[in-house]
């Protein structure tokens, strides 16, 4: 018998007809590299445990916003969800600074961040009552929209969407002096095909998940920043757990949402194709707005130091990543 088959056998003698059930919600939809991977889990853990734990799963915003998930979570209607950042500043302010707008070149740079603060992420997580199970990035994001943006100057002009309440985007926007329209990310559709807004910002994968590519028409080449999300589960049903649960959760959770991310880096690369070949125009950014945009990252992320996260720790990202690109260069 393998080691996960006497694990099955100890945990279904020493507690029969126990049954742990973890009610996820997420705004992903059915069908998504997201979705699946979390019923993958759910099938893999339900193996491995001999059925004594299992998902239940409210996908596509069917219990919110992600802050009506962070609240759900917090009374116990739900124990575990899938979120981009805004749902992690609602749990741990602190890891936003992943997000931060205009901060990396490449996803090498994004991984090293990962691997070089995890600790930190991980304790904040904890010290807010929750454990990370994996990194579920959304990915870089990018602005579409109905008219051609190529700069600063250009998103002054169209009625851009910003997520109500991400300090991060409204950060963004207000270094570039743009002022854009607050809605819960439930109401964007029905306001692109209102005309109260006309302009939106996400990854190409889920751009094309949520249908919002049918409603513009010019994607924006340069990023605006990164975009992190996570799977995390309260501490307390964590702990309710049995420890042989616990351990089966944590390794296939790391495991597949690793496998995930990489899927998802790819997704994006061919659903930035096919949104091309579908129509929409890649619009690059000039000379001028690439400095622009060099300058606004500086000022909106100093602006949200002390307010999302302590000064000294973007002091180190940004010092990380400075020695880690010339550490680069030097090899080149």
């Amino acid at each position: 018998m393998t080691c996960f088959e006497i694990l099955a056998l100890t945990l279904m003698l020493a507690a029969p007809g126990r049954a742990a059930t973890i009610k996820f919600a997420t705004l992903a939809p059915d069908g998504t590299d997201a979705m699946n991977t979390m019923e993958a889990i759910d099938k893999e853990v339900r193996e491995k445990t001999g059925g004594s734990l299992k998902f239940k799963f409210y996908s596509g915003g069917r219990q919110g916003d992600e802050k009506d998930m962070v609240r759900k979570i917090r009374v116990g209607q739900l124990q575990a969800g899938g979120f981009t950042g805004v749902g992690l500043g609602e749990v741990a302010p602190l890891v936003r600074v992943v997000d931060a707008p205009w901060l990396y070149r490449d996803l090498a740079e994004i991984d090293h961040i990962y691997a070089t603060f995890d600790a930190d992420f991980r304790k904040a997580f904890e010290d807010s009552g929750y454990i990370l199970l994996g990194w579920t990035e959304v990915g870089f994001i990018y602005v579409f929209s109905r008219n051609p943006v190529a700069g600063p100057e250009d998103m002054k002009k169209i009625k851009i969407w910003v997520w109500e309440g991400d300090p991060i985007a409204e950060a963004a926007y207000a270094a570039l002096g743009v002022h854009p329209i607050p809605l819960s990310i439930t109401d964007v559709m029905t306001s692109l095909q209102t005309g109260l807004i006309d302009a939106v910002y996400n990854s190409p994968l889920y751009a094309i998940a949520l249908q919002w590519h049918e409603k513009t028409r010019y994607i924006h080449a340069q990023p605006v920043a990164n975009a992190s999300g996570a799977v995390l589960i309260s501490k307390k049903a964590f702990d309710a757990l049995t420890a042989q649960e616990r351990a089966v959760l944590v390794e296939v959770s790391g495991r597949r949402l690793k496998e995930l991310n990489g899927r998802i880096r790819q997704g994006n690369v061919a659903a930035l194709e096919q949104l091309k070949k579908q129509g929409l125009t890649l619009v690059p950014a000039s000379p001028a707005a690439v400095k622009a945009y060099v300058q606004a990252g500086t000022q909106a992320r100093r602006a949200l130091a002390g307010r999302l996260y302590p000064a000294a720790l973007l002091d180190r990202v940004e010092k990380s990543l400075t020695a880690y690109r010339a550490a680069k260069d030097a090899k080149k």
